[in-house]
């Protein structure tokens, strides 16, 4: 796949933020609103106007001629829609911008918050690849990081989605949570690939400030895992998965072959995409936007008519974010592309600034293409490309 980094091509990918959640993980710091227990959107007028508003914003937002390719519901816990709610976005998105054949429409899911009728109808209305956030298969683990669902939970949401046909299925898996020791990983990757998912997700966990393990712990603290014990986790789960038939094709994604997620590779590909509701992130016209992350400030701005007021992205940062993101991916980056783009004297900057790893063994060209090589390259990339952007500083 050859990358071209334009600032000019079309979006024809969509992010959809839905912010609300039973009750906020301890970990989590995106823009979300807690509804309690309220399972679904029905019996919320909160969320009931929110899905207005945002239907507002897609409404006035420019299209720019090209149907969308990906559509990506993230949150929050969009289960929490009903299924009338799902069908009026995918209706506005599909009567603004067109929606292709065959497109890949993705949806965050959480145990416990949808039944047979939703997840089909869910599916009905064209979702066809479900990611669902199990995070852990050990009770005490689950509670520590509060969430609100049980590790039965898990299982019968898996029988749910596959008695729905949802041909593409992920699974989400964190490592390094308080208190987590390397037999529970392995149990948690062993129950994971025994589901059989599609794909599978596995986040390292980051103390995130404002959050309430912000709060409770500090890096490198106990009961937080020790960094060898998170670079054991790292490398267990890239062993299990990769034996059990998993490619490992970005930093924290494994994927069956023929499964990657097309959307996110849109995002490591550092190519346009819409981004709609509180807090989405959108990238067009070389633009890159955040909406406000308070419900009553976004409300505002979609009021006042959306309007994206900032600068188009520098070329220098535009090649830095290129790096960052197309690092990420096992393939790695097209050197020809990257010249073509910010030209051949920046190629060979970037391999001198990282002859170093090139010795240790972490980066390498093989076919045309810088990447990081798997896993001593993925684990130590933070460092890698820290000292990277320094140089090119």
């Amino acid at each position: 796949m050859s990358q071209k980094f334009s600032i000019s091509e079309i979006a024809s990918s969509a992010y959809v933020h839905i912010p609300f959640c039973r009750r906020r993980c301890f970990y989590c710091d995106f823009p979300v609103s807690v509804v309690g227990d309220r399972l679904r959107g029905e019996t919320s007028g909160t969320i009931s106007q929110y899905v207005e508003v945002l239907c507002q914003e897609i409404a006035i937002t420019p299209a720019l001629g090209q149907p969308l390719k990906t559509i990506f519901f993230g949150g929050g816990t969009p289960s929490l829609l009903s299924i009338e709610q799902l069908q009026r976005i995918v209706t506005e998105l599909e009567k603004h911008f067109g929606i292709a054949s065959g497109a890949e429409i993705s949806m965050e899911i959480d145990p416990a918050t949808f039944d047979l009728a939703h997840i089909a109808g869910y599916r009905n209305v064209g979702v066809n690849r479900v990611s669902l956030g199990v995070q852990a298969f050990q009770s005490e683990l689950l509670q520590r990081a509060g969430r609100s669902h049980s590790v039965e939970d898990i299982f019968a949401a898996v029988e749910l989605i596959h008695q729905v046909e949802i041909p593409e299925f992920s699974l989400d898996l964190i490592s390094g949570l308080p208190h987590q020791s390397l037999d529970q990983w392995q149990d948690s990757l062993e129950k994971a690939v025994a589901l059989v998912p599609t794909h599978i997700s596995i986040y390292d966990l980051t103390i995130e400030p404002g959050t309430a393990f912000g709060r409770y712990y500090k890096p490198g603290d106990t009961p937080m895992p020790t960094d060898e014990a998170t670079v054991k986790m790292y490398q267990m789960g890239q062993q299990v998965l990769t034996s059990a038939g998993y490619e490992h094709y970005e930093i924290s994604n494994y994927a069956q072959p023929g499964h990657q997620c097309r959307h996110n590779r849109v995002y490591w590909e550092n190519r346009p995409y819409y981004g709609f509701g509180m807090g989405a992130a959108s990238y067009v016209d070389g633009k890159r936007f955040t909406r406000p992350r308070k419900t009553r400030e976004y409300y505002q701005w979609v009021q006042a008519g959306g309007v994206i007021d900032c600068d188009v992205t520098p070329p220098k940062e535009v090649l830095l974010e290129t790096l960052m993101l197309g690092l990420r991916l096992a393939e790695g980056l097209s050197l020809a592309a990257l010249a073509e783009a910010f030209g051949e004297e920046k190629v060979e900057e970037i391999c001198w600034c990282l002859q170093e790893y090139f010795d240790k063994g972490w980066v390498e060209v093989a076919g045309g293409r810088l990447r990081l090589i798997d896993p001593q390259g993925f684990l130590f990339s933070n460092v890698v490309l820290a000292e990277l952007f320094e140089k090119l500083e």
